[in-house]
């Protein structure tokens, strides 16, 4: 369970009291399990459809709609992860991993047994009772994609999640993801500035235009299992190669 459909989506927020349009007409459909990336300009409402899908925005006009059923507001079967994680800095990984958990009601031996399972696939366990501020970046990051994960939501969002790591961490974190994706099959629908990292994690590329957002093209990325040795890949500086171009499009009025 896990196909995702936006309908004709629009947003304006006021700027200077007057009407700013970010999205017009966002018509996307995300199959079960599928990975797509979102790229797109600075300031072409990216983010904005992510928190919209999430529940945390509402649309000026149209729909979302989950497995058919319209969605109005948040909910577990949709959970967002952040560039930066949110996470809270009173509670150990495991607390922060279970919050979602506790908050659901879910006794206490039984959320246990679920973040652990996750703390495990995150490879996580050995920091359980470590406290945020002593994690590096990437591991703040390894706990809010568990955080996520074990609300096991249908659709999980993620918006620039490896965007303040570096590059090698950056790497290890994509194909950490992919490993964690093929595990659990959840769909996922990733916003992403870098065009490799969107050509490395994804099936679809969808490129949206400059404000106000629309659907400009759709990149079909199918470069089979990845692995490191993917980057080195000239099918993969290809499909990198197609993406910038479909930018560079949008971005030159294309």
């Amino acid at each position: 369970m896990g196909k995702l459909e936006s309908k004709n989506i629009e947003k304006y927020f006021t700027h200077d009291g007057k009407p700013l349009k970010t999205l017009d007409g966002i018509d996307l459909n995300v199959e079960d399990g599928e990975f797509v990336c979102i790229v797109g300009p600075s300031g072409c409402g990216k983010s904005t459809f992510l928190r919209i899908t999430a529940g945390l925005e509402q649309p000026s006009n149209g729909q979302i709609f989950l497995d058919g059923q319209s969605l109005t507001g948040t909910g577990p079967d949709r959970i967002m992860v952040f560039q930066e994680g949110a996470l809270f800095p009173w509670l150990n990984v495991q607390d922060n991993v279970e919050y979602g958990l506790k908050i659901a009601g879910i006794p206490k031996e039984e959320r246990n047994e679920i973040s652990n399972r996750y703390l495990d696939m995150m490879q996580l366990t050995q920091f359980a009772t470590s406290f945020i501020h002593q994690l590096s970046t990437g591991m703040k990051q390894r706990v809010a994609i568990a955080r996520a994960l074990v609300m096991e939501p249908d659709v999980l969002l993620m918006d620039e999640p490896f965007g303040a790591l570096d590059e090698m961490t950056r790497e290890h974190m994509q194909l950490e993801l992919l490993r964690i994706w093929r595990e659990t099959q959840t769909t996922v629908v990733f916003v992403t500035h870098s065009i490799p990292e969107s050509a490395f994690l994804s099936n679809r590329v969808v490129v949206l235009s400059p404000r106000p957002g629309r659907i400009h093209s759709v990149v079909d990325v199918d470069l089979g299992e990845r692995s490191d040795s993917t980057r080195q890949d000239p099918a993969f500086f290809a499909k990198a190669t197609e993406i910038r171009e479909a930018l560079r499009a949008v971005e030159g009025g294309g």
